[in-house]
């Protein structure tokens, strides 16, 4: 593990970002960094921010971004927000909005 980042609290459920997320696991930098620019999903803004500041803080360690893989990308849920709606003959269904946390490390390429 040369750098991580994490961030918390993300409204958007993870089943939507676990979706992107398969799609870039162990992919370079550079590449999951062109996939995330063209793909039009809702998660990917949130990916491209998390991915920019790990990409930074490997920097900071004195590591070239061109060398460097996604090693370990993870999200897990975190707390739901719980809402209720109306509903027919007055009644009111729960709403469950969901939150995320998004885990990244990245790592050298072996060649």
């Amino acid at each position: 593990m040369i750098a991580k980042a994490e961030v918390k609290f993300i409204r958007i459920s993870p089943v939507k970002v676990r979706q992107v997320i398969d799609l870039i696991r162990y992919k370079d930098v550079p590449g999951a960094t062109a996939l995330l620019n063209n793909l039009n999903k809702g998660p990917c803004a949130y990916l491209k921010k998390i991915l920019k500041q790990v990409t930074a803080n490997a920097k900071v360690k004195g590591f070239n971004p061109q060398q460097l893989y996604i090693s370990k990308l993870v999200c897990n849920g975190g707390p739901s927000w719980k809402r209720f709606k109306a509903a027919g003959f007055g009644r009111a269904v729960p709403i469950k909005k969901r939150t995320s946390h998004i885990s990244i490390e990245l790592d050298i390429k072996s060649s």
